[in-house]
């Protein structure tokens, strides 16, 4: 396989979401392709949950994050492809598909999977990742 700049991978920081709790990057260009790493509802400058528990509060902290991980890379919600919703607690679909579909019910809305987990990190309500296109 050769070398070339389209097949390296290149990390993706932006202090407007909030910084990696762990061996990771917010996202990771390869080519044309951003793979953005799951956000929880952080808040970028002080680090810490929002939301008080409200699943609502949460998500619109999530796509937020989300958002400012795409401008960062040069795409946008209208970019991407694919994402995963991950809930504490499924009974909470409505509410965040609600929240959800403001910012990916328009035009050619993403592929999805949406999963009940056991838990998610500091006790978040809600997590989604996305792989969006670039350029």
């Amino acid at each position: 396989m050769s070398s070339s700049a389209s097949a390296r991978a290149t990390a993706i920081h932006t202090p407007e979401a909030p910084a990696p709790v762990g061996p990771y990057n917010q996202a990771v260009q390869a080519g044309e392709l951003l793979f953005c790493s799951g956000q929880i509802a952080l808040d970028p400058a002080s680090g810490q949950m929002v939301g008080g528990g409200d699943v609502e509060a949460e998500t619109r902290q999530v796509l937020r994050n989300l958002e400012a991980v795409l401008r960062a890379a040069g795409s946008s919600p209208a970019l991407v492809v694919r994402t995963t919703v991950f809930l504490a607690d499924l009974g909470d679909f409505a509410a965040v598909n609600a929240i959800y579909a403001e910012t990916f019910g328009e035009g050619v809305s993403p592929a999805r999977a949406c999963v009940e987990v056991a838990a998610l990190p500091k006790g978040a309500r809600v997590e989604i990742d996305c792989i969006a296109l670039v350029g």
